[in-house]
């Protein structure tokens, strides 16, 4: 005998809690994002606290980071649809805006990057490719020593550390005022998205 089926009523779902949970997210970081995400945040925090005390795993952990960001490179043209970098142009220009607005707690909502996110990643890594390029610089005969690369060096590893702060406290903020947890849709990969969406 074939059941037939019958319409569920209106407001009325046979889904299970699960079921609607799943269907009220969509997949937005995919897993070689997140692993670079989490990898690069470990590596980078590594590497702050081992200079002149581990200089080897320092050297290790930087040569990493520079690889890491030349991933990030390639897969800002080749990943899916949020990882790439087609958007970041349009977000920086909208970053000044953004961040006005935010003094009133308006947030809007995109799922990929909002544009302080935008600026943010930009930063980073601009600035996480100077800290990176002059500590290999540093190692070679021809720059062993030389001022303004170590000071390059110091300073702008300085900055990504300042940048890392920033971007932690960002994300909690931003949580805190979209109800949503951040973090753990960098680990999952998956954002909630609103019913009006």
């Amino acid at each position: 005998m074939i059941e037939e089926a019958v319409p569920e009523a209106r407001g009325v779902s046979g889904r299970t809690p699960a079921d609607q949970t799943a269907s009220r997210t969509i997949s937005v970081w995919d897993l070689p994002l997140r692993l670079w995400h989490w990898v690069l945040a470990a590596s980078v925090l590594a590497a702050w606290f081992t200079p002149t005390v581990y200089d080897g795993l320092h050297r290790i952990l930087g040569y990493t980071v520079l690889g890491l960001l030349a991933f990030r490179l390639a897969w800002g043209f080749l990943g899916s649809r949020y990882s790439r970098f087609r958007m970041v142009g349009v977000r920086l220009r909208a970053a000044p805006g953004y961040l006005w607005n935010l003094r009133r707690g308006m947030t809007g909502r995109y799922i990929g990057l909002n544009p302080a996110g935008t600026l943010m990643l930009v930063a980073l890594l601009l600035s996480l490719a100077v800290s990176t390029i002059t500590g290999a610089m540093s190692v070679t005969v021809t720059f062993f020593g030389v001022w303004w690369v170590e000071d390059t060096h110091h300073y702008s590893s300085d900055a990504v550390i300042v940048l890392v702060v920033l971007h932690v406290v960002g994300v909690v903020l931003m949580g805190i005022l979209q109800r949503e947890n951040l973090i753990r849709a960098m680990i999952t990969g998956r954002k909630r998205i609103r019913s009006h969406q």
